[in-house]
């Protein structure tokens, strides 16, 4: 299993190879952590799948300094919750959620990463490294080159 996390401007500012599969809500704020310490803040919106969902991972996104928190609860119990689900940020950022499965999916195909052609863990690990760089060189390029156009 691998996980990539990316901020703004779909730049991966982390990625994991795990020899096992971890429970998506394990790794909720051990990513929010994660952003706030290479990134030096906290990010404004969280936007993942229902299954990085627990009460408990919402609550604690939100002590952090998180203030919009898209992930859906698979089992909506309340109208409030119902309610809060179907609000234009909580959509939106769900659209972004899913261009990211979008960009993992191009970064499979573009840049190999499915299909490794190293042995080993270690290996694994290499090739998903070198493929998040070269990708991310490929998405700051873009941003460069869009800004340039701007000017």
């Amino acid at each position: 299993m691998v996980k990539l996390q990316e901020a703004e401007n779909q730049i991966v500012i982390d990625y994991e190879v795990y020899d096992r599969r971890q429970s998506d809500s394990d790794l909720l704020i051990p990513a929010i952590e994660i952003h706030q310490a290479k990134l030096g803040r906290t990010p404004r919106l969280v936007a993942a799948d229902a299954g990085f969902y627990s009460a408990r991972n919402e609550a604690a996104a939100k002590a952090s300094g998180v203030k919009r928190v898209c992930i859906p609860n698979r089992s909506i119990k309340s109208v409030a919750r119902k309610r809060e689900q179907k609000k234009r940020w909580f959509r939106n950022g769900q659209k972004w959620r899913t261009g990211c499965e979008g960009r993992i999916s191009v970064a499979k195909r573009r840049h190999g990463l499915d299909r490794c052609r190293y042995k080993g863990s270690t290996g694994m690990k290499r090739w998903v490294g070198l493929g998040v760089v070269a990708d991310n060189l490929m998405s700051i390029g873009r941003v460069m080159e869009e800004q340039s156009l701007q000017r």
